[in-house]
């Protein structure tokens, strides 16, 4: 293999660093030995998904949950443990009872999952099965008068077949490699809205029929996902969003593919297929708010500064909400675990103030993270950060994990170039569990962005992706049974030995230049 470094990355990953950025052995082996050798994660992470999951933002499970984690660090002794409010968020909602089955041609029960907020059926609901094969506005005209009591197939079939190939994978050498050479990135952490271009106007009218001629319920495939791996998320309402209160909604179910395509070609030969339904459901969070959790371990000299740590505590409603994100949080919880041990062993306490953040509503937009930002550190109208409030000068760094059980590989720099030198001798210490990389790229899409975008450090971790994507991302799949104890116990432990290191430096962490929105 071929080993090239640009020149840039050379020079910035060499550098010789300060004495306050050396790392610290004594404290990293009892960090090692609380986090390799006494760890608590996977228990962590069987409470979180096996007794309060799933997490749907807005639930009475997540409120359960929230219940159980507040309890949890207060009995490990966590200072300030308590949550913060942010929203309105809109309305929760829960799955009561739920099953399908196929009648005709021949009786089969049928595997799917509603999506979230879809509404109760009136209870059995029985049907036949229409395929809407419209793909221009002139083609609706055709279903008019036509769907009413059906059950409307919204998807073509999908091929699936066998696999040869393992779904899980992890970082091969030249892949770190890669990472490492990238340069600096383009400003690419602001999603835009993502329209659906030149079909919107189809969509809008299809949604209008829809809505219009009332069936039963609508049923699709997921774009990925067999052997019995469903990807379903949230329903879509008439208009606007499926969480506000007056949302009109009909039921929406995503069937497992291979069962959607046995439907789908019954209907091709011309047989009539008949499917019966029963779904209950309640919607829940009367007053509209939110919570995120909230815990600290105090500083000492610099106790004024914050250093934070977190991950999204909220899942989607299929599976338990295992590696998404049960996994960054337990990590996270366990860090804090290991820090209040590793303090009270050595008797050394952090110089800034060790802050843990357990966000909700990432799923629905970072909703969560975002309220925090914007009532500590920055004026925002929506994404865009308008003024810099006092406390945003007060904290270092924030640094997330939520891209699945993997272990941890390395750290997204965010485009900050001056967090190599630092970074270096951090990481060094954990080349023997397989953490070494460090890449000026931007990682997106979880909750570092409303930190990043507000002017503050924010980091989210390099993890192998084991088959996160492939079969337990927002899946039924995403269950406990997927995490590796061995990749947590390793991430809770370079975790723990970053944040500490953030809170003994003289300094905060080095920043990016920020630009505000005017």
């Amino acid at each position: 293999m071929k080993i090239q470094l640009t020149l840039g990355l050379l020079l910035a990953f060499t550098f010789q660093c300060s004495a306050q950025d050396m790392a610290d052995s004594t404290i990293n082996a009892v960090i090692r030995k609380y986090g390799m050798e006494q760890s608590k994660v996977m228990d962590i992470a069987s409470w979180m998904t096996d007794v309060y999951g799933p997490r749907l933002t807005g639930s009475p499970m997540l409120d359960k949950a929230t219940d159980w984690a507040v309890k949890e660090l207060n009995s490990w002794g966590l200072d300030n443990v308590h949550t913060e409010a942010w929203g309105p968020f809109g309305r929760g909602w829960e799955l009561q009872h739920f099953e399908m089955h196929a009648n005709t041609p021949v009786y089969f029960p049928v595997e799917a999952w509603p999506k979230a907020w879809s509404p109760s059926t009136k209870g059995t609901v029985q049907g036949e099965v229409i395929y809407l094969d419209a793909k221009t506005v002139e083609d609706l005209e055709h279903y008019r008068g036509k769907l009413k009591g059906k059950f409307v197939l919204t998807d073509t079939l999908r091929e699936v077949g066998p696999k040869f190939d393992a779904t899980a994978k992890r970082y091969e050498a030249e892949a770190l490699l890669d990472m490492a050479n990238a340069g600096l990135p383009g400003n690419n952490n602001r999603r835009g809205n993502r329209g659906r271009g030149g079909n919107a106007d189809f969509f809008q009218k299809r949604n209008e029929l829809l809505y219009s001629e009332k069936p039963l319920a609508l049923l699709d495939r997921s774009a990925k996902g067999d052997q019995g791996t469903i990807f379903v998320q949230g329903a879509r309402a008439k208009s606007g969003s499926a969480y506000a209160d007056t949302a009109e909604i009909l039921p929406q179910i995503t069937l497992a593919a291979e069962q959607y395509n046995r439907i789908f070609r019954v209907l091709q030969k011309g047989l009539p297929v008949n499917l019966s339904m029963d779904l209950s459901c309640s919607y829940t969070n009367p007053d509209g708010m939110e919570h995120n959790i909230i815990a600290e371990i105090p500083g000492t000299d610099l106790k004024d500064e914050v250093v934070m740590f977190g991950g999204h505590f909220d899942s989607w409603q299929a599976g338990t909400g295992a590696t998404d994100n049960a996994a960054g949080c337990a990590v996270m919880m366990e860090a804090a675990r290991i820090l209040m041990q590793t303090i009270a062993e050595t008797g050394v306490r952090p110089r800034r103030t060790l802050r843990l953040a357990l966000w909700t509503g990432e799923e629905q937009g970072l909703l969560g993270s975002s309220g925090y930002v914007e009532s500590h550190f920055a004026e925002m109208d929506g994404r865009k950060i308008k003024a810099i409030k006092p406390e945003q000068g007060k904290i270092s760094a924030y640094f997330n994990l939520d891209n699945g059980g993997g272990k941890i590989r390395g750290i997204y720099m965010q485009g900050n170039a001056a967090m190599a030198p630092i970074f270096r001798p951090w990481i060094d210490e954990f080349k023997d569990l397989g953490a070494s990389t460090l890449t000026l790229s931007n990682t997106g899409s979880t909750d570092h962005i409303p930190f990043d975008r507000a002017g503050i450090p924010g980091f989210q971790f390099i993890q192998d992706p084991m088959d996160y994507f492939a079969r337990t991302h927002h899946s039924n799949m995403d269950v406990y049974d997927e995490l590796i104890g061995d990749d947590l116990k390793q991430a809770a432990t370079v975790v723990a030995s970053f944040i500490w290191h953030t809170a003994q430096r003289d300094e905060l962490l080095p920043r990016k230049p920020l630009t505000l929105d005017r």
